[in-house]
């Protein structure tokens, strides 16, 4: 029975784990969203979220609770900064977790997680790509358009 029983172990020690949720925890705050496995981001998804939530008291004890965890000064200050602010009132759900599919090399469900209120970092990029594809497919089919054209001028 597990009852009680809180977290995934992700076959990894305690100091391993730790290590592992603070490295993740760091990487999502500085990039605004991560690729990782399934399991992982489910996991980094409720660790991340309880130091927002300390994070939006916004006095020192908390700032300090906070840097106890991520150790990286600039992904403090923009946690403290930027993204308290643009939580705003969010009572939770700061996070959000994508399923992939699975990866080639050992089949492990992968996922991206990533903070809700950045997705606009996500959908720039979307954009320019999608812009490039479309550009791309467009000469594509005035090469077919011109190919075809002198398929029946050689032909006549």
């Amino acid at each position: 029975m597990r009852h009680r029983v809180k977290g995934r172990k992700l076959k990894r020690t305690a100091s391993h784990r730790a290590a592992l949720m603070r490295s993740l925890a760091t990487s999502l705050l500085k990039h605004k969203r991560i690729k990782t496995t399934l399991a992982k981001a489910k996991e980094a998804r409720s660790y991340v979220e309880k130091l927002i939530t300390k994070a939006k008291k916004g006095d020192l004890h908390s700032r300090r609770l906070v840097m106890s965890e991520i150790k990286d000064k600039e992904v403090i200050k923009e946690l403290f900064s930027e993204i308290v602010n643009n939580i705003g009132d969010r009572q939770g759900g700061y996070t959000r977790v994508v399923k992939l599919g699975s990866r080639l090399g050992d089949a492990a469900q992968l996922a991206i997680l990533e903070l809700v209120d950045y997705n606009e970092v996500a959908n720039k990029k979307a954009e320019e790509r999608k812009s490039q594809r479309e550009e791309k497919a467009k000469d594509k089919e005035k090469a077919k358009q011109e190919k075809q054209l002198e398929e029946q001028q050689a032909s006549q």
